[in-house]
């Protein structure tokens, strides 16, 4: 029986809470839900197309230090503040994803802090 792994990417700015970057078990892993803070400074970013693209940067970062990659995604839950953001979003997410696309959900949520636009959590494999 495989064991939990804790996975830690160090390019990343140190994070807040009580939260691991990922958890690996066999072959899957399973990256917390990542905001649109620059990966290395923690800055927010300035928008929607901003923030996605550093959540989808820190996402990249994690399975990369779990041996694995954004082509190797299969699920991405994605929370959207405004409803109006979507398009944009959606722009930058088809830049990371061109093909084989994970499947995807996605929720318009008030995260409570306004300067949060998008937060996204994922499950990849590890291929054999």
């Amino acid at each position: 029986m495989p064991n939990k792994e804790i996975i830690t990417s160090d390019a990343l700015a140190p994070g807040r809470g009580l939260l691991s970057q990922a958890t690996r078990f066999g072959n899957l892993v399973f990256v917390q839900g990542c905001t649109g803070r620059h990966p290395e400074t923690g800055e927010v970013g300035k928008d929607i197309k901003e923030q996605t693209r550093y959540t989808l940067d820190r996402i990249k970062l994690i399975l990369e230090a779990a041996g694995t990659s954004l082509d190797n995604v299969m699920t991405n839950t994605c929370y959207v503040s405004n409803a109006e953001d979507l398009p944009g979003f959606n722009e930058v997410y088809g830049e990371y994803f061109t093909t084989d696309r994970p499947a995807r959900t996605a929720i318009i949520v008030n995260f409570g802090a306004p300067d949060n636009l998008v937060e996204i959590t994922s499950t990849a494999c590890i291929p054999s």
